[in-house]
């Protein structure tokens, strides 16, 4: 009885809709550049980046590297600001750059999906997650994926221990060279076809680490990425919106 008088109290935790959950500020999610921003501000926006990921000629930030400390919109609170927009992923570098005055979705690019994906993937999904040397914020969130609130369960999306049981893997982190080997290793042990998802900020770029000697980013950057899931760390819903829209479910 005490079960059910905790569940009468607690209500409905799951969110029902993932595609169409709005997440609320603090939350930073696909940010928006005034179409009047000047080289000059920009630059000053790309001096204050930590991981230069602002640009100033041409005008651009690059979700890849943007870590989403949000000090870009403190500096110049009319010229940029984050919106609550999660759905980030996109499945090449060039959608991940945000340009002044674009204020559209980020949708991925539907010809470079490959038919194996929509055929084989879209009614169950086993990822195998490396943490190729993180801090456990982007593990926190993708744990955080199977949980009752976002449950993506629901749509057959489940982590596996092995490699061997996995469609794809999950890389996190920046990739260090005493991961690199483990990595490939993983990455080989899975069946063909597969997938390959980079998520958080660290994965896809290095992050704050990019210059550090103690990465090998060579594996990561020589093989083809079938999803980019930015953030820094990713929410629970930009990484299953992400793998929504990969596999046409």
């Amino acid at each position: 009885m005490n079960e059910l008088a905790i569940l009468m109290k607690h209500g409905r935790q799951s969110v029902r809709d993932l595609r169409k959950a709005v997440v609320a500020a603090p939350f930073r999610g696909r940010p928006f550049i005034a179409k009047n921003i000047s080289e000059t501000e920009a630059g000053m926006l790309a001096g204050l980046c930590p991981v230069g990921a602002i640009t100033a000629s041409p005008v651009s930030l690059d979700l890849g590297k943007c870590l989403f400390c949000g000090e870009c919109a403190f500096c110049l609170p009319g010229k940029i600001r984050f919106t609550n927009d999660h759905r980030m992923a996109s499945n090449t570098h060039e959608g991940m750059i945000i340009r002044p005055g674009m204020d559209q979705p980020i949708r991925l690019d539907e010809e470079r999906i490959s038919k194996e994906i929509r055929s084989f993937f879209r009614h169950a999904l086993k990822l195998r997650q490396v943490s190729a040397e993180r801090a456990n914020s982007p593990e926190i969130e993708l744990n955080a994926c199977g949980n009752v609130n976002f449950d993506m369960g629901r749509y057959g999306f489940e982590f596996v221990a092995s490699p061997r049981h996995a469609d794809g893997i999950v890389i996190t982190g920046p990739v260090t060279r005493n991961m690199a080997e483990a990595l490939k290793i993983c990455y080989e042990a899975v069946p063909d076809p597969r997938i390959v998802i980079l998520a958080g900020t660290d994965a896809i770029s290095g992050g704050l680490f990019r210059e550090s000697p103690a990465l090998d980013r060579t594996f990561p950057e020589s093989i083809p990425i079938d999803l980019f899931v930015p953030g820094n760390p990713p929410h629970p819903l930009t990484f299953i919106n992400g793998i929504l829209d990969l596999i046409g479910k």
